[in-house]
């Protein structure tokens, strides 16, 4: 009984810190003052396709998961939910969500977003569903080609806002600040939800560099 509680409990983690993910990044939009690295490049995409940005997201996704295959990564289901209800639940927080007006307001859902979006991480990377689709991909190349983590993710992530900028998506003050903040948030909140592992052992789900822990939509 312990067990399968325990099961639901991470289940329960780990959709619900997908869907307020989403939800996070659909307040950083609205917000109009700037997006989390990858989402600058879906946002930029979706201006081009005229496709919505969730929808661009999972599309992406999807794409970065293939490039697993050559690079020998397993997915779990964290990883697939990662790719299916992240751009699902963007969509519809954008839906509901109108544009902010007034600098009270824009920087309000920033830090919201920012704020939630760290909850969010702590909740499904707690759960221990498997990585998602990008840090993945950004392991795999570590593992493959002896770079250094930081390095290759400092690449990856230049690549995708420099891509995303030019095709249209929104960079600034957001963008900096959810790169500052998300590491320590995501640390704090990682701790606030740790499942107790099932016999024994540390609860303790990541240490080391906050921001190695965390897992890209």
């Amino acid at each position: 009984m312990a067990t399968h509680g325990r099961l639901v409990r991470r289940l329960t983690q780990l959709y619900a810190g997908l869907a307020l993910y989403g939800a996070s990044s659909a307040l950083l939009v609205r917000s109009g003052l700037g997006l989390e690295p990858w989402n600058v490049l879906h946002q930029g995409l979706a201006e081009r396709t005229g496709l919505s940005i969730g929808v661009v997201l999972t599309i992406v996704g999807a794409a970065v998961l293939l490039a697993w295959i050559p690079l020998r990564q397993r997915p779990g289901l964290g990883t697939i939910s990662n790719v299916l209800v992240i751009g699902m639940a963007m969509d519809a927080t954008l839906a509901l969500v109108p544009d902010a007006h007034g600098w009270t307001l824009r920087v309000g859902m920033m830090v919201a977003g920012i704020v939630v979006n760290g909850a969010a991480t702590g909740l499904y990377i707690a759960a221990r569903f498997g990585p998602g689709p990008r840090d993945g991909l950004m392991t795999g190349l570590h593992q493959r080609t002896g770079v250094s983590i930081r390095l290759v993710r400092t690449v990856i992530e230049f690549t995708v806002v420099a891509t995303g900028f030019a095709l249209g998506g929104t960079v600034g003050i957001g963008t900096l600040l959810y790169a500052v903040a998300i590491g320590p948030l995501a640390q704090l909140f990682l701790r606030v939800f740790a499942v107790p592992p099932a016999s024994g052992g540390s609860t303790v789900v990541a240490t080391g560099q906050p921001r190695g822990a965390i897992l890209r939509p």
